[in-house]
């Protein structure tokens, strides 16, 4: 099938996005790597008047690291993210989790600002800003008709995926980057998922950080789960469990218990009953815990 028509819009800056989404109202949509929205208007599940495309955009790209952070702009495709060794170096989750995203040909246009506003609850890249508590950084319009400078914010990942396919992003909004803490000391990260088949969204999944003092106790941990809600879930109890434990002396699977115990929006679908995200919830996230660790405690 073929999308239902539209006019084809490319700005130049993000002030101009910003003032066309305002202009245009909720009959614009953007388009960033397109891998999740053409195939959606392929099939005519939904359709947009004006699509507002970030390709020839300026100043939303790029990998910057400074004072403890990476700043990522939005429409850096996951390929590059997967490649860069300023990532790897820095921010390891996410360079390991990126590879989970579909297939190469899809990272290679695909952007993490894209996956992060399609917010599916299956993705990697939002639970992965989840754990890591990173920051993310919002255009608005300069005033009311959009006109003039834009307006910036910064919401925290807690507070951004507002439920399924919905964040904190306006209709007049454009997500413009995002900003992780770079950890530091004995570390260890790992993801783990399972899905039916490579490149498919996860049935469950978790992304793991740690790291361990001199004396091998946990000092900061993050568990981030996909696939196991509406929203990308932290584990929040499971960390607590673990924080301030030797790490030999926190058990893997009862972690991964603490991770899933007391989710209430588990899924039900044609791929997997609630019962069945819950049990593959808490070994995924066991899986990770133990080679986080394996990791930290090999400095």
């Amino acid at each position: 099938m073929k999308a239902a028509p539209f006019e084809y819009h490319a700005p130049t800056t993000p002030d101009e996005v910003v003032g066309l989404l305002a202009e245009l109202g909720d009959g614009a949509k953007v388009l960033a790597g397109g891998q999740s929205l053409v195939p959606i208007l392929a099939l005519r599940l939904t359709a947009f008047d004006h699509l507002v495309d970030l390709r020839r955009v300026e100043g939303i790209r790029g990998i910057e690291r400074r004072d403890g952070h990476v700043r990522i702009g939005a429409a850096t495709t996951q390929a590059t993210i997967e490649h860069s060794p300023d990532v790897a170096a820095a921010v390891p989750l996410l360079a390991r989790a990126t590879p989970f995203v579909g297939h190469f040909q899809i990272r290679n246009r695909g952007t993490i600002g894209g996956s992060l506003v399609h917010a599916d609850p299956a993705a990697e890249l939002p639970a992965v800003v989840v754990a890591l508590d990173a920051e993310l950084e919002i255009l608005s319009p300069g005033n009311g008709n959009g006109a003039g400078g834009g307006r910036a914010r910064t919401v925290p990942a807690a507070d951004f995926f507002a439920g399924m396919w919905t964040t904190a992003v306006g209709e007049d909004e454009l997500l413009t980057a995002i900003t992780f803490p770079v950890w530091t000391g004995r570390c260890g990260f790992a993801v783990e998922e399972i899905a039916r088949r490579h490149g498919d969204f996860a049935i469950a999944g978790a992304c793991v950080g740690v790291a361990l003092d001199d004396s091998g106790q946990v000092s900061r941990c993050a568990i981030g789960l996909l696939g196991m809600g509406p929203t990308p879930v932290r584990a929040r109890a499971a960390e607590a469990a673990a924080l301030g434990a030797t790490a030999a002396d926190v058990a893997p699977e009862e972690l991964g218990r603490l991770a899933v115990e007391g989710l209430a929006d588990l899924p039900a679908d044609v791929h997997a009953s609630a019962d069945y995200r819950r049990r593959v919830g808490a070994v995924v996230t066991a899986r990770a815990w133990r080679r986080a660790v394996e990791e930290a405690q090999g400095g």
